[in-house]
């Protein structure tokens, strides 16, 4: 094998990839499995959970993959998580944070417990994994972690203003830690999808004439897979991006350079 070829691959690294039952998150877990990676899901929904790590376990035998149902919003079921990783004795270097969630609707009609219900699970939840997934990812020379943000923390998208604020927050947090934590190895970078296709934008894109307005935004003229951003999220995890950190990666098919 050519020496290289080993920087393209996670053989003998674990991940935790959060929200990793369904769409953005379970492509991650799927991409990351595929590379090599031993993978801890978190989720919500256990019994979701366990059908997912199942068919993981089938498609990648040469893994492992262990889940556990979390709510990621709630501080002490985030530290229950990292009870269970040091539980398991496994070498943590890699985190994804995937998990999220909006409630789209205009500014004035929101009440306080639901734009602050956003910030917990969107930015807190982030903040304190990471925080708690530290001692674990320093302990390598090079450690990562993925948030997945959004085109809406960047420009204005009509899914709220406060989904918009906490993924500019998430961002702006990549930017912090990529700085403070480059001395201890640890890469931080994020990606900021814009509509990808998954249960979660199935109902605004099943109305013809927003779709028409999306594409025609976008400058690729269709919707992106969860597998297109789960590829580069598993580059921001590799070794062969080494080098990169403090990045936001667009995965828009070009919404984010669209000019007149």
């Amino acid at each position: 094998m050519h020496p290289r070829l080993s920087s393209w691959r996670l053989d003998g690294r674990t991940a935790l990839i959060t929200g990793a039952s369904k769409g953005i998150g379970y492509a991650c877990a799927r991409e990351l499995a595929a590379l090599g990676a031993d993978v801890l899901l978190v989720a919500r929904d256990e019994l979701v959970l366990q059908e997912v790590r199942d068919e993981l376990a089938e498609e990648c035998p040469d893994v492992e993959v262990l889940g556990m149902a979390a709510d990621l919003s709630d501080h002490e079921d985030r530290l229950a998580v990292f009870d269970w990783v040091v539980d398991l004795g496994m070498n943590l270097s890699i985190l994804v944070n995937n998990v999220g969630g909006n409630t789209p609707r205009p500014t004035l009609d929101y009440e306080e417990d639901e734009y602050r219900a956003l910030f917990e699970l969107n930015v807190f939840s982030a903040f304190e994994m990471s925080r708690l997934a530290y001692p674990h990812l320093v302990q390598h020379a090079n450690a990562a972690i993925v948030n997945v943000g959004s085109v809406s923390g960047i420009t204005h998208v009509r899914t709220g203003s406060p989904y918009g604020m906490t993924k500019a927050a998430l961002h702006q947090m990549t930017r912090n830690l990529a700085v403070e934590w480059a001395e201890d190895g640890i890469r931080v970078n994020a990606v900021a999808p814009w509509y990808i296709r998954t249960q979660r934008s199935e109902p605004a894109l099943a109305d013809s004439e927003y779709l028409e307005e999306v594409l025609d935004r976008t400058p690729m003229g269709r919707i992106g897979e969860p597998e297109e951003v789960a590829g580069a999220v598993a580059f921001l995890c590799l070794p062969a991006s080494s080098y990169v950190t403090g990045e936001i990666v667009a995965v828009d098919g070009g919404f984010l350079r669209y000019g007149f």
